[in-house]
């Protein structure tokens, strides 16, 4: 580090870059209203650290490059809350709430009383202080009366700011949670890792909080939403103007939050959300009411353990315990076995549970599942239900251990774990199990484009054992199709010509449609580009594949253990004997004019499917996303548009019609 003296211009510069800086960090994860790029973003904290890199005199604690710019912590100081962080007391069906209004009116006789009503976040409660404007400590809630000084773990979600406009001594308090998204990359990471798997995202948030190095702490994506403030003390006249200063302020606050001038209101609100908390990209377990006024509130007091003025209106459970019935063994496309429990059926969030993921072999062992054990199951929103734990005090008698399968379940061929990883794998790229899904995946229309190769088709072709190995669709005759259920006359002669036609296929395709772990339709295409024929990536060495973008260490030993399958080595042999193409066309890793441009499409364009503009784009070197952000190049608009052409005029994405589109890709109307 330098030790120079900064100038005016240096100092005056950081002052500006940290200003702006703290802006478009609130525009984007508080306000969710970004005004500038992510590399424009970008280049901004790149330039203040570089100044302070430069001059370290000019780095400040709220500076937003000290959001991770502590070192592993060694552990965590206990603090006393200043005010009881209390628990709120449960309710489970609306007698309990109308008893709770009941009790309400008996201590506050002849007053009309209204209520803000909030989700209530499955997180981990925490109190942030803030003094003379800038950031001091983050406590977790802890037994309620101290708890653990998170400070520095706390400074690296990106929503909670480090100054705020506000003089004297600022607490806040809500809720750290962990996004649907944010924990299913979690977990699939650590099952890579052959670590633990977090039960739920609650868990993982309280795990990822009190990690000892921050830097971990930042890449777990945490996000948080406050509802509580008090000034030097003092509390806002309402909860409901409170949630309103605390967005004022700069704080995230829970925008689904709202008033409720009576309790009908509220028992409106609970059912709209009971319906709709499978579409919340977090954990919500119920909703907490609350006496809006502050005067009430404090009129209306505590118990030893809870406000008398709350209460939370919980969701139907998401947990329930269940019998195991039987382990059994799937086998995916890609040849992974995973183990599913299958349950005695139980009913869970309105849908019946009866199977549920055991995620892989280590799992199995680590939580000791075995048939007959009594298990608690949890589902959280989108994410599939799992067993969180065995209740083995409920194990009345002797179970035998669920032994690991050495060879595939379906096919009988050898089962492979890589060093290093938690899935084993079936080797045989024909096993029976695997086969539906493969010959759906290599007739897709990403892949080898087989029109009428559907679902009902290859069932019947595989019940018929028409189809026993991919390269079988190559052998079938018109005589065998036209007796098959769905398939009449026009039909089989239609299927035939199309996989004849699928035989003419970019080599790119048929990449893809090889079903190769790790390579995707994108990879395919840099595959083919760069060795052009099959033959020429079958024969390819490490050293080859990993200088290939985008290929590592990881994809490169997938590819090649591919191909050193000897069912692999018929599979692709047979196909060159059926006349399959297996070398990249002339333009095939040529100019791609709209290459590092992401395009999304909305609305039913004329005369072409999704998927058909869809390639045409991806013929020009785009990426096509499913979802409007601001990395987005344009939204191609058709008829009918839904909502993102509303998230592309808030964000200020371009938009083309259609003919501007079929300008774009030269093609005519």
């Amino acid at each position: 580090m330098s030790s120079a003296l900064p100038g005016k211009k240096d100092r005056e510069r950081a002052e500006e870059l940290r200003r702006l800086i703290v802006y478009h960090e609130k525009k984007y994860y508080v306000d969710n209203d970004p005004q500038i790029s992510d590399a424009e973003f970008d280049r901004l904290a790149r330039e203040l650290a570089d100044l302070e890199t430069r001059f370290p005199v000019l780095v400040t604690p709220e500076s937003p490059t000290q959001r991770v710019g502590e070192k592993p912590l060694e552990g965590f100081p206990t603090v006393v809350h200043r005010t009881p962080m209390l628990s709120i007391d449960n309710g489970y069906d609306e007698d309990e709430i109308r008893e709770f209004e009941a009790r309400v009116r008996k201590l506050l006789p002849g007053r009309d009383i209204a209520y803000t009503a909030e989700l209530k976040i499955d997180g981990l409660g925490i109190s942030i202080v803030y003094r003379n404007g800038k950031f001091a400590r983050a406590v977790t809630r802890g037994d309620g009366v101290r708890g653990d000084d998170v400070s520095a773990n706390v400074k690296t979600i990106r929503s909670v700011p480090l100054v705020v406009d506000a003089p004297g001594e600022v607490e806040v308090r809500g809720e750290i949670y962990m996004p649907f998204g944010s924990f299913r990359r979690l977990n699939g990471e650590r099952e890579e890792r052959g670590e633990p798997l977090f039960a739920n995202p609650r868990n993982a948030a309280a795990g990822s909080i009190r990690l000892l190095d921050p830097k971990e702490v930042a890449a777990r994506n945490l996000n948080v939403f406050l509802y509580y403030l008090t000034v030097d003390g003092e509390e806002e006249s309402g909860q409901w103007r409170s949630l309103r200063r605390l967005k004022e302020l700069g704080f995230p606050t829970n925008p689904r939050s709202r008033f409720c001038p009576a309790l009908d209101d509220v028992l409106a609100y609970y059912k709209e959300w009971v319906e709709k908390r499978d579409a919340l990209d977090y954990d919500a377990d119920g909703i907490v009411v609350k006496v809006d006024a502050a005067a009430d509130r404090r009129e209306l007091g505590t118990t030893a353990k809870s406000p008398r003025w709350a209460i939370s209106y919980k969701f139907p459970a998401r947990q329930a315990t269940t019998r195991v019935n039987d382990i059994i063994i799937q086998v995916g496309r890609t040849g992974a076995l995973t183990p599913v429990a299958v349950l005695e059926p139980v009913r869970l969030s309105g849908t019946v549970i009866s199977r549920s993921t055991l995620h892989n072999e280590d799992e199995v062992r680590r939580k000791d599942v075995r048939v007959g054990d009594v298990v608690l199951i949890e589902r959280s929103g989108d994410v599939i239900p799992s067993v969180v734990a065995v209740m083995k005090e409920r194990r009345k008698r002797r179970l035998r251990r669920f032994v690991w399968p050495k060879k595939c379940p379906s096919c009988g061929s050898a089962v492979f774990r890589p060093e290093g990883e938690v899935i084993s794998r079936c080797v045989n790229a024909s096993c029976p199990a695997r086969l539906r899904e493969s010959v759906l995946h290599y007739a897709a229309r990403r892949a080898m484009d087989i029109d009428g190769l559907g679902e009902a088709v290859v069932d019947q072709l595989l019940a018929a054992r028409l189809v026993r190995t991919i390269p079988d669709l190559y052998g079938l005759r018109y005589d065998d199709l036209v007796g098959l259920e769905r398939l009449g006359p026009k039909s089989s002669r239609n299927l035939l010509d199309e996989v004849e036609a699928s035989k003419t296929r970019d080599l790119a395709r048929l990449v893809f449609g090889l079903g190769i772990r790790h390579v995707g339709e994108k990879l395919a295409q840099t595959l083919a580009g760069r060795f052009r024929t099959l033959d020429a990536l079958e024969a390819a060495k490490a050293e080859d594949l990993v200088k290939v973008e985008d290929v590592g260490p990881k994809v490169a030993e997938s590819i090649l253990f591919f191909f050193a399958q000897p069912e692999a080595r018929e599979l692709v042999g047979r196909l060159r004997q059926a006349g399959v193409n297996t070398a990249a066309r002339a333009d095939e890793g040529g100019e791609k004019p709209l290459a590092g441009q992401v395009f999304v499409i909305t609305g039913t364009l004329s005369g072409l499917t999704r998927d058909e503009a869809r390639e045409l784009l991806e013929d020009l070197g785009a990426e096509v996303g499913s979802s409007v952000t601001r990395k987005t190049t344009a939204l191609i608009v058709g008829e009918s548009p839904g909502s993102k052409l509303d998230k592309a005029r808030e964000l200020g994405v371009r938009t083309l019609g259609e003919a501007e589109f079929r300008e774009l890709v030269g093609k005519k109307a």
